[in-house]
């Protein structure tokens, strides 16, 4: 339990967290893939920041849940958004900016909010200062998870944009899966989530400075 808040306050702010911070990052996908040229997410309203427009009941809500008791660290998904990459700009290149967009976004919403606890904390309510490090664990929880270079995570649309034939043709049988290969890897592997959870940890302490 986060110092300084009860279980119930906690519980609360990790999830107002996630919904923000999962909202910012599925419309600057809509977003930068719209700015790239694919209008497919402007279509189907993704441009939006209303949560109810991304969230997803198992990626979103029971995933992070359960993985934030298992491993102490939330790792969540939430509704894919469209797009079409034969619209993008820069072929394979505009499409991985449309995958790295989210992440990105988080880990920038994460080193915004670690400079306000480290610059301004000790002036701050115990109670804000913390809420504020639960907003950015989980942003840079949301940064390290959908940057696993395994499909249909955002950090797969790098790998993309350099395997071979061979190796794309392979990721797109394991997209197929959907984000259940995701979850199947982290519990049949301990290895695999200990490593999520040490690179969480280094870049979260790495924030603190």
């Amino acid at each position: 339990m986060i110092e300084g808040l009860d279980s119930a306050a906690t519980i609360i702010i990790v999830f107002v967290s996630l919904v923000i911070s999962i909202t910012i990052h599925e419309a600057m996908h809509a977003f930068t893939g719209h700015w790239l040229g694919d209008d497919t997410a402007k279509i189907e309203g993704r441009i939006s920041l209303n949560p109810f427009r991304h969230i997803d009941l198992f990626t979103t809500i029971l995933l992070p849940l359960i993985t934030l008791i298992i491993f102490k660290v939330p790792l969540l998904a939430a509704k894919p958004v469209p797009f079409n990459p034969n619209k993008v700009k820069f072929e394979e290149f505009g499409a991985a900016l449309v995958g790295i967009a989210g992440p990105l976004t988080n880990l920038l919403m994460a080193i915004l909010t670690s400079v306000i606890v480290n610059v301004f904390g000790s002036s701050l309510a115990v109670g804000i200062q913390q809420a504020l490090l639960i907003y950015m664990i989980v942003n840079v929880g949301l940064f390290v998870f959908n940057m696993i270079p395994i499909p249909p995570l955002d950090g797969s649309r790098l790998l993309y944009s350099v395997a071979p034939e061979s190796v794309k043709a392979f990721m797109g049988s394991l997209e197929q899966l959907g984000i259940v290969i995701i979850f199947a890897i982290v519990l049949m592997v301990p290895a695999f989530g200990e490593l999520i959870v040490d690179l969480n940890l280094k870049i979260i302490n790495f924030l603190l400075f």
